[in-house]
């Protein structure tokens, strides 16, 4: 159904006959409800499929978002063709280079794409949307708390097979969602990691950020920051704070981004849990000690840490 979806789409959007041979090769790992596919045909220069279901709300949310960041200046694919009622999108290919396949080069050769997202992460925090543009839900408590449910559901209990009883109880939990959820709100990609940053001319262009909504920046800033599939030591993350100190003329309050962190920690870990039951994909297996270690590490010290150690423990043992 996607791919019959996506290739009527093409051979309407380029007003080609039937007979005429189009490729659809499938790229990146795919989200929930999403096939994304790279379009060849003769005489056309490569572009890319995107078609969505509504299993998360935030898909029918892609193209409006695109149309938005392209208009503030954000490095995305330029929207090529649309056919909103058979959710389907095609756009500009930007390759298949993306900032995690420079996981192990220098920081140095790192640092120019670092910049140029965190540039354009600050651009974002200026940028206000038309009072009626239709963003998704903001981070509020009660999304925050989603967050924390989903690490509990399909992490503690799912992936672990403990009782989570004891942790929904808690009120520290809710405590840190009724904070953050009380924050000062600015748009957020919501999803700000080295493979949702592909790499061309020089530059980072974004993508998967059909999840944007008013949050906090610290959110994103500590998405990459504390990136699982990076796991940047402790003197590459001081120099990612530094770059951005350089770009914002600021640096993220410490504990709100440690508590920004650990609440990315904890959905990411949850993500990781229900890729692992749901889809079996094993790529996502060595990142789960990776990301219990770095969610250790934020929440050393703070109302938290008693909760989880022993959960995180369990993680990092395999």
């Amino acid at each position: 159904m996607a791919a019959d979806s996506i290739l009527t789409t093409v051979r309407q959007h380029l007003d080609i006959d039937p007979t005429v041979p189009v490729s659809l090769e499938p790229i990146g790992r795919g989200a929930s409800g999403r096939t994304i596919v790279r379009v060849t045909t003769a005489g056309h220069e490569p572009f890319i499929g995107i078609h969505w279901t509504d299993e998360r709300p935030d898909n029918d949310q892609f193209p409006p978002v695109a149309h938005f960041l392209k208009k503030a200046r954000i490095n995305v694919a330029s929207i090529l063709h649309e056919n909103l009622k058979w959710r389907v999108a095609l756009v500009e290919d930007l390759g298949d280079t993306d900032l995690h396949s420079l996981k192990d080069q220098s920081f140095e050769i790192r640092k120019p794409y670092y910049r140029s997202a965190l540039a354009q992460l600050d651009k974002l925090f200026f940028t206000r949307g038309a009072k009626d543009q239709d963003f998704n839900p903001p981070f509020d408590a009660g999304l925050y708390r989603w967050e924390q449910e989903y690490f509990f559901d399909h992490f503690v209990e799912g992936l672990l097979g403990a009782d989570a009883t004891e942790l929904r109880q808690a009120p520290e939990f809710q405590d840190l969602a009724d904070r953050l959820g009380s924050s000062a709100r600015h748009l957020v990609h919501r999803d700000f990691q080295s493979q949702n940053l592909l790499l061309k001319d020089g530059k980072a262009w974004w993508i998967d950020f059909q999840g944007m909504r008013l949050g906090r920046q610290e959110y994103d800033i500590a998405s990459l920051v504390f990136d699982p599939y990076m796991d940047h030591p402790p003197d590459e993350r001081e120099r990612l704070l530094d770059l951005w100190e350089d770009i914002a003329e600021d640096r993220p309050e410490p504990t709100i981004f440690h508590e920004c962190a650990s609440q990315r920690l904890m959905q990411a870990l949850g993500a990781f849990g229900r890729i692992l039951a749901e889809r079996g994909d094993e790529w996502y297996r060595p990142h789960v000690p990776v990301a219990a270690r770095l969610l250790g590490e934020v929440t050393a010290g703070t109302p938290l840490e008693g909760h989880l150690a022993p959960l995180l423990v369990q993680a990092m043992e395999g």
